[in-house]
């Protein structure tokens, strides 16, 4: 029995929590930035993002440093980064946009990321679906392929996050023209 587990689950889960309580504490009391739509999309999407590449490092600490333990930690650190990346899509939507599809529409069009961060948001929400036994009982073989769907949902990610970062810096420069 490893009386230190517990502890450390309970640490995980506060480290999880923790973004969310300082988002909503800093919204409450104003305290987010003079664009507060886009401080609260970016520190969303950050922590998904952060969060899910955490999940995925427990695979690696199980193996390379003979953690098992590790292995409990995936399930709620990938089910933490979709609330997460949830929530990022709803501010996006209904926040920034407030469910306006049509502007919505002609906005995305034109901006290639978001079809990234689409199509991982989509493999997320299989996978959180999913990701219960009863699902890994009904699904046997085929779940373990499923779920490996979180490596090309985390190249997604990746990608969305690169492209964001990499328009906010041309937008930053001047070299951008028209609407990104």
């Amino acid at each position: 029995k490893k009386p230190w587990l517990p502890i450390l689950q309970f640490i995980m889960h506060i480290s999880a929590i923790a973004p969310f309580a300082i988002l909503v504490f800093d919204y409450i009391f104003g305290r987010l930035s003079v664009n507060p739509i886009q401080d609260l999309t970016r520190r969303t999407g950050l922590t998904a993002l952060i969060l899910l590449l955490t999940s995925l490092a427990c695979t690696p600490a199980s193996s390379l440093f003979s953690f098992r333990q590790a292995l409990k930690f995936r399930r709620p650190l990938g089910l933490y980064a979709f609330f997460y990346a949830a929530l990022h899509l709803f501010i996006f939507i209904g926040v920034d946009y407030r469910f306006d599809f049509e502007l919505m529409w002609l906005d995305v069009s034109q901006k290639p990321y978001i079809f990234a961060g689409a199509s991982a948001f989509v493999i997320l929400s299989i996978l959180a679906f999913t990701s219960y036994n009863l699902w890994k009982k009904r699904l046997g073989k085929t779940w373990k392929r499923l779920h490996r769907l979180v490596y090309l949902a985390a190249g997604l990610v990746g990608l969305h996050y690169a492209w964001v970062k990499k328009a906010d810096l041309l937008r930053l420069s001047g070299e951008v023209t028209g609407p990104l």
